[in-house]
């Protein structure tokens, strides 16, 4: 679709609720924060190029129904149901990394709803992205209507890679599946990415549910505790031993994503 024709987008937004099933892991598993009627929503938004799916993210702040989208790619009618459904406003678009299937629609999206685009200063520097309304993370956490995003500097599948977490969420992009962690390309950044996951082991409650870019086996919205027990990549103690096993010979196509 044509970003900038007013008139389809339009179309899109004015459909009606029931023709979209918004897919909330939150919801659907019976997550207690989710009880509270002013606890961030998660809405799952899967969306698809050839072979490829990615799991974007619709977080909406049930009380003043400002939303943020993380990762957003392919398909922008997804997005604009999905706001229509929940009668959100997209308020800002919140980047992981620059992968080109994390940052598809930011631009698209950033322009049509006049919002801004987080992303961390060590992922601009390093992709050279670029955009008009693009804000480099200061480190801090801010606001978003009633919701605190805080962000969490995590290099090792990029440099710069970030994950967000807001409440008892955290959406970590490429950095931590269910099922184990992104693709590292040189040994530093295995390095990087074993002393990212031991930052999120030191700062994560066992309740926090994590949110992946991409779904293997398990659905998103695990417990970290479920993680700690069935992730072998967060089973090491020290950097060499992990680094090896991520590095490890014979991992060849999809053979890299073997997480067994």
């Amino acid at each position: 679709m044509d970003m900038t024709d007013a008139r389809t987008w339009h179309g899109m937004e004015s459909q009606s609720e029931s023709q979209l099933e918004l897919q909330s892991p939150s919801i659907a598993d019976g997550i207690p924060g989710f009880r509270d009627a002013e606890a961030p929503q998660v809405f799952l938004l899967e969306t698809a190029r050839g072979a490829m799916k990615n799991n974007n993210y619709l977080v909406v702040d049930p009380v003043t129904h400002q939303a943020v989208a993380i990762d957003p790619a392919w398909q922008p009618d997804v997005f604009a149901e999905a706001l229509a459904a929940t009668r959100a406003t997209l308020s800002e678009i919140l980047v992981t990394h620059t992968h080109d299937d994390h940052i598809d629609l930011a631009i698209p999206l950033s322009e049509h709803y006049n919002c801004p685009i987080r992303m961390s200063r060590e992922e601009i520097a390093w992709s050279g992205f670029e955009a008009t309304r693009l804000l480099p993370l200061d480190g801090g956490p801010w606001q978003v209507g009633a919701m605190t995003i805080e962000p969490i500097l995590t290099p090792g599948h990029t440099p710069g890679c970030v994950c967000y977490r807001i409440g008892d969420n955290l959406f970590t992009g490429d950095v931590l599946f269910a099922e184990g962690c992104g693709i590292c390309f040189e040994l530093d950044a295995a390095y990087r990415m074993y002393d990212s996951l031991q930052d999120l082991k030191q700062r994560l409650a066992p309740h926090t549910h994590v949110f992946p870019g991409h779904t293997y086996v398990r659905p998103p919205g695990q417990r970290f505790a479920e993680l700690m027990r069935c992730n072998i990549y967060l089973q090491f103690s020290d950097r060499e031993s992990f680094a090896a096993y991520r590095l490890r010979k014979g991992q060849i196509g999809r053979k890299v994503l073997d997480f067994k």
